[in-house]
């Protein structure tokens, strides 16, 4: 709360007529610049002090600094991509929303091409994550209207979870994701070539050939041509340990037989 602002004990005029404004609209949510430009100037002038004491009597939620909602709002995926630009939900989280994983995460994660600090929406964890231009591809719109956010589709959203995997939640979801996901060679193609990851690549392409051989044959003829003589860890998280697949250039410190199980664990 601003230094010196009067709080009101019961609703004024110009607090009602800002309720008001924002039920004419429909507007679930707001930044205070883009809401002053949209009001008289009575109420414009008087925003921040209307708006604080409008919090303070449990009529609008303060999301951050600058940025508030209605008290019945809350769709944290809206609100977390709504003040990130350049941004989607990402990694676990995804996982999750695309129904690949049944384990729900406790922080919202998300990835953006702007620095920005994590943070704490309606009582839950935000996490932001940030790429390069290159990694901000493969993000879809779902919902509809102002009720709308933006979230990694399902190749994209496996590609990240590899591409940083302490982001991905368990290894073994993951894998599980791979091996019953309905993919599409093109994207996995696009998407590996934009990120420039060989040891990504090889580790997509080796466990296509295990689990949709037959489905994604396109993708894995282009993995096998950037296979380097470098050999890398199935699981990068994992010890340096296992069976060498000279083909791909992988260590299995998680076996063939390991990730075959992983593919059919019941949660």
């Amino acid at each position: 709360m601003a230094k010196g602002t009067y709080i009101s004990e019961s609703l004024n005029e110009d607090q009602i007529a800002l309720l008001k404004h924002l039920d004419d609209y429909e507007l679930l949510y707001f930044n205070l610049k883009d809401l002053a430009s949209q009001l008289p100037k009575n109420l414009a002038n008087n925003i921040n002090e209307l708006v604080e004491n409008l919090c303070q009597k449990g009529l609008l939620n303060r999301i951050e600094r600058g940025v508030y909602a209605k008290p019945n709002y809350n769709n944290i995926n809206v609100l977390a991509t709504y003040i990130s630009s350049n941004s989607a939900i990402a990694y676990w989280t995804a996982l999750h929303h695309h129904g690949l994983t049944e384990r729900f995460p406790n922080t919202l994660f998300l990835k953006t091409t702007q620095r920005k600090r994590d943070t704490q929406i309606l009582g839950s964890t935000v996490k932001f994550v940030t790429v390069k231009e290159n990694k901000n591809i493969g993000v879809i719109q779902k919902g509809y209207g102002d009720d709308s956010f933006t979230i990694t589709d399902i190749e994209m959203t496996l590609i990240d979870c590899f591409d940083q995997p302490r982001y991905a939640g368990d290894f073994a979801d993951v894998i599980k994701a791979v091996a019953n996901a309905k993919l599409t060679n093109n994207k996995l193609i696009g998407y590996t070539k934009a990120y420039d990851n060989i040891a990504l690549t090889k580790r997509m392409g080796y466990l296509a050939t295990l689990f949709q051989n037959d489905k994604l044959q396109s993708f894995i003829k282009y993995a096998k041509a950037q296979v380097n003589q470098k050999y890398n860890l199935m699981d990068a998280g994992g010890l340096e340990q296992g069976e060498f697949v000279s083909e791909w250039k992988l260590r299995l410190n998680t076996s063939k037989e390991d990730l075959l199980q992983m593919a059919q664990t019941e949660y």
